[in-house]
């Protein structure tokens, strides 16, 4: 197996997959030394199961599903499937860009083993995927506010788990924070410090 992927070879299945599939197909380029596929999301399965059983591409190893939050754009989220072919030795990346309130369709009818990631990108990020056997949240607890991968999700949540002893059991309470633990002024220890350290006085006397 070669250590570095053929670029030229890359290249011309990047060609190869825009122009069987040219109506799904929005932009190919070659990215960390991987070819990724822009797509647009009505032609995503069309488009997946083409990979997956062409001749000349048979990526029929799904590594995993991922998203990515740009809050600043309309399509705020990108939807992101890698793909390994092992016939071929080749990877590709599959990208979709998507509005917060449209839907992606489950690729567990192509891929049995999409049913974790999409619950994962469900739970981290609240997108959607339709025809999806069992879509619930996966790392978080049931009653879990927010989408934290999202990212204007606040780093100290919005609920705190405690075990309460009177009632023995775990409860949730908004969170408390003192504002002191919300500023920093960025300083090192040393630099911060409002007492003077064994050997200070050194300095001053130079």
């Amino acid at each position: 197996m070669a250590l570095y992927p053929d670029l030229d070879a890359l290249e011309q299945l990047g060609e190869h997959i825009g122009f069987r599939r040219s109506d799904a197909v929005l932009d190919t380029s070659i990215e960390f030394e991987e070819l990724t596929v822009s797509a647009t999301l009505t032609g995503i399965i069309d488009l997946i199961e083409f990979l997956r059983t062409d001749s000349s591409c048979r990526f029929s190893t799904l590594v995993d599903i991922t998203a990515v939050d740009h809050p600043e754009r309309p399509a705020r989220f990108d939807v992101v499937w890698h793909f390994l072919s092992m016939y071929q030795n080749q990877r590709v990346r599959v990208k979709v860009a998507i509005r917060e309130d449209e839907i992606v369709p489950s690729l567990t009818g192509i891929f049995p083993s999409a049913n974790w990631f999409e619950r994962e990108i469900f739970d981290m990020f609240g997108i959607m995927f339709s025809g999806h056997p069992d879509l619930r949240r996966l790392l978080t607890d049931y009653g879990f506010r927010g989408f934290p991968l999202r990212k204007d999700f606040p780093t100290t949540g919005y609920v705190e788990v405690r075990y309460d002893e009177a009632e023995k059991r775990v409860v949730y309470e908004p969170v408390k924070l003192v504002q002191e633990y919300r500023q920093f002024d960025f300083l090192s220890p040393w630099e911060g410090a409002k007492y003077v350290l064994p050997g200070d006085e050194k300095k001053d006397a130079q």
